[in-house]
């Protein structure tokens, strides 16, 4: 099982070997992502006697509470932090996609409200309208009633107008009798009293037969009057129905107008859209430029590196190169010492050595797997998409600043462990001459002369090194002007996108009031077509009764006439009566 652990040495003499090394164990890994605290444990690891007092490491137990693998915990620590950063970064990116999904489903239920409102408000309008309906529906009844009274007053008229035809034709034969016998009179016939008194009762009974029109006159007065009554009725609705014309107007002319805005808008959005692309083509071609620079300050500097390194490591094998002191040794105390204490000490260094060498072989062995995976990272950048680009750059670059930091701590390592390969040497030297054996004098190593190639190395790192400033300095000011250009599209983009909003918002404002217009015309059909017909009724019944008013005039001025004549038929009887002498004997 893997722990986090915190190195604790408590020292022992200068020469004894006698420290102790252990490990407070800290934290415990139940899975890949999850870490809990333990109880602090000490176990004994004189593996980790080459670290520092205090150094964070992760070790590797087994059952037995015995350590397995001991590796400093700096560069785990690291990735932790950044795969802990990493999942903060997209638990942030997931809570603003679920906030933007919180206002979208805001937004939607506001627009779901306010057109169930909408909806509810179109219903009562609806009910209103059928309820006007009804009501006309009940004049239209009315206007019928009236129709029918008005016709059966027509048809007593007509009765009325064939009984006074009669009793002019009567009227007009008894006249032709009463001309018949004032011509005998004339020839010297009398009248007898028999044939005055069946004069008398003719004349009487004509009079009677006269048709009274004041109760027709009454009922077609009542006829005008509920025609009046229901054209007073119809009046509101065609003044309702003239405003309602005017707001269809008016909200048409809206619409015309709003839809002229919204074309107006639409072009400018297409122009700006336009523009933004033509600056986001430039955009890309500009990055791809800043792509190819950093590619190759990344090569640049890649080879200055290696240079250094080169460097380093050569002049690390330079004798007397002077980057490190050895260990000042007291060879007299070492020449005093008893011969099975000296070898047991150099036993211990060489252990220790063997130790340390194993560990740099281990962080040399995770430095080749960093160059590895930045190897693997850019061949996975030269096929990567533009959306995965800025990844993998981000990924490469923290791969290399991890690459750097592990290097650099094994540049101290290394020179370390060469240090203790001398120390090592020394006392194993005075060992095999106090133990009587042979030992190598220095003059009789190899010795190689690396100044030239130090020199050479050193004067190919400055020519590098000044290419190297010279890039940075290119690409800063692509950055920068970069930077500048993608500020500049990211507003047009914000602009871009408020303009989108707002013509959305005039679409679906055009689109209501469309509604709302062809909704009021709609009205202004229905109202025209329920009271057109029953206009069309009154119009037509006012017309007959004004018919019906001037045929009873005449009828009034025949009755005149008809009563006059009779009259005058009456007094001309009573003048044959008053004559005795005209009296037949």
């Amino acid at each position: 099982m893997l722990y986090l652990a915190e190195v604790q040495k408590q020292k022992g003499g200068l020469l004894s070997g006698g420290s102790k090394t252990e490990l407070k164990l800290l934290a415990c890994q139940r899975t890949d992502q999850n870490w809990s605290t333990v109880s602090e444990e000490v176990i004994a690891a004189e593996e980790a006697s080459k670290l520092n007092d205090g150094a964070l490491v992760l070790v590797e137990l087994n059952p037995n509470r015995q350590v397995q693998r001991i590796q400093e915990a700096g560069r785990p620590l690291v990735n932790i932090l950044q795969n802990f950063s990493r999942q903060l970064e997209k638990f942030k990116l997931k809570e603003d996609e679920i906030d933007q999904w919180k206002q979208s489903l805001t937004f939607q239920a506001q627009e779901m409200n306010r057109r169930e409102m909408e909806m509810e408000a179109r219903l009562e309008q609806l009910q209103q309208l059928e309820d006007e309906c009804q009501r006309l529906e009940e004049q239209k009844q009315e206007v019928d009633t009236s129709r029918e009274d008005i016709e059966k007053l027509q048809a007593e008229i007509e009765r009325n107008r064939q009984e006074l035809e009669g009793a002019w034709e009567h009227l007009r034969g008894e006249q032709r009798r009463l001309e018949e016998r004032q011509t005998e009179l004339k020839q010297g016939n009398v009248l007898d009293e028999e044939q005055s008194r069946v004069m008398s009762e003719l004349l009487n009974r004509l009079s009677s037969r006269v048709a009274p029109t004041e109760t027709v006159r009454e009922n077609l007065h009542f006829a005008l009057e509920l025609v009046e009554q229901q054209q007073a009725k119809l009046n509101p609705h065609w003044e309702k129905l003239e405003q309602q014309k005017t707001l269809a107007a008016q909200q048409q002319q809206e619409v015309e107008s709003l839809a002229q805005t919204l074309s107006d808008r639409q072009n400018e959005w297409q122009q700006a859209h336009n523009f933004l692309e033509q600056q986001t083509a430039q955009l890309k071609i500009n990055l791809a430029t800043l792509t190819t620079k950093q590619e190759y300050f990344r090569l640049v500097k890649e080879q200055l590196q290696y240079q250094e390194d080169l460097y380093h490591k050569i002049n690390s094998l330079a004798p007397g190169s002077g980057n490190f002191t050895i260990q000042k040794i007291d060879l007299e105390a070492l020449e005093k010492m008893p011969l099975e204490e000296l070898n047991k000490i150099v036993q211990d260094l060489a252990k220790k050595l063997e130790i340390d060498s194993s560990f740099v072989d281990e962080q040399e062995q995770e430095l080749q797997y960093k160059q590895e995976a930045i190897e693997e990272l850019h061949k996975k950048l030269s096929q990567a998409s533009d959306q995965d680009h800025i990844n993998l750059e981000m990924e490469l670059a923290d791969e290399k600043d991890h690459y750097q930091m592990l290097n650099k701590t094994l540049e101290g390592q290394r020179r370390s462990l060469l240090q203790r390969e001398k120390v090592l040497k020394q006392h194993q030297n005075i060992l095999l001459r106090r133990q009587g054996h042979s030992v190598p004098h220095p003059e009789e190593e190899n010795q190689i002369d690396f100044a030239p190639i130090l020199l050479q190395i050193d004067s190919q790192r400055q020519q590098q090194s000044q290419e190297l400033q010279k890039l940075e300095q290119e690409i800063e000011q692509l950055r920068s002007a970069h930077d500048l250009d993608q500020g500049m599209i990211d507003n047009q983009k914000h602009d871009l996108e408020q303009k989108q909003q707002e013509i959305k918002d005039l679409e679906a404002n055009l689109q209501s009031l469309r509604i709302a217009t062809a909704e009021c015309w709609s009205r202004v059909n229905l109202y025209q077509e329920a009271l057109q017909p029953i206009q069309d009724c009154l119009d037509g019944l006012r017309h007959k009764l004004q018919g019906v008013g001037e045929s009873l005039a005449q009828v009034q001025e025949v009755s005149d006439y008809q009563l006059q004549t009779i009259s005058e038929m009456r007094q001309a009887l009573q003048h044959l009566i008053a004559q005795p002498e005209l009296v037949a004997s």
